[in-house]
């Protein structure tokens, strides 16, 4: 099967998404991640893949889709930003580890890789936890990294149920529950968001299955 990306702008209507799916079940198209915009004009990114079915037959049918402005072929999210690295906890430990995942991705970036890496500086136990769980919903996720000087408690239990769809967690040496929960501890932040890259690049020769409940 062959992979694509499709952008469709569209009316501000009900029943949008119902006439565009339609014609893709209809191609036989399997649909991979859906994503919608609604500013600063309705679009809707759809990744699919296509059996023997021309690319531009599809496109020709969605076009006539009543309500659709226009549907064109656009490069996949994977494509362009790839991988992702998602850094949380207290702001100055965040700005850390971003500093060093950052550098490392430009490295493999160079190389070939497409690794992006997204930062949300949070406190408190309730909104960690949640954004922990959340981050197993967020497409192309690879790594999570907790970084902070305390955590504990709920957040640890958030970190057991994403581990269990295949996210990998590395924190940093801290107070609390989360190391023990974590992948991978590590003391250094910027050494941590360096080695988050490194687990998920192609280009580099780290594999963290095999660094699993160790601590540096």
């Amino acid at each position: 099967m062959t992979t694509h990306a499709v952008l469709a702008t569209v009316a501000d209507r009900s029943g949008m998404l119902y006439g565009l799916t339609k014609v893709l079940a209809d191609h036989r198209a399997n649909i991979t991640h859906v994503d919608i915009h609604n500013e600063p004009s309705s679009r809707i990114y759809f990744e699919l893949e296509l059996d023997d079915v021309p690319l531009a037959a599809v496109l020709g049918d969605l076009q006539k889709v009543q309500g659709v402005i226009s549907v064109t072929e656009t490069p996949s999210f994977a494509g362009i930003y790839g991988k992702r690295i998602i850094v949380m906890g207290g702001g100055a430990q965040v700005g850390l580890v971003a500093m060093g995942a950052i550098s490392e991705a430009d490295r493999h970036n160079i190389r070939g890789e497409r690794i992006s890496v997204d930062t949300i500086p949070l406190v408190g136990e309730q909104a960690l936890a949640a954004a922990v769980r959340s981050v197993g919903r967020l497409p192309r996720a690879r790594i999570l990294v907790l970084a902070g000087s305390i955590m504990g408690g709920e957040i640890a239990d958030a970190i057991d149920e994403v581990q269990k769809s295949g996210l990998y967690v590395i924190s940093l040496n801290m107070a609390g529950s989360v190391p023990d929960a974590a992948d991978l501890v590590v003391t250094d932040p910027v050494q941590a968001g360096v080695m988050a890259v490194m687990a998920v690049a192609d280009t580099a020769s780290f594999d963290l299955m095999r660094q699993l409940k160790k601590r540096y």
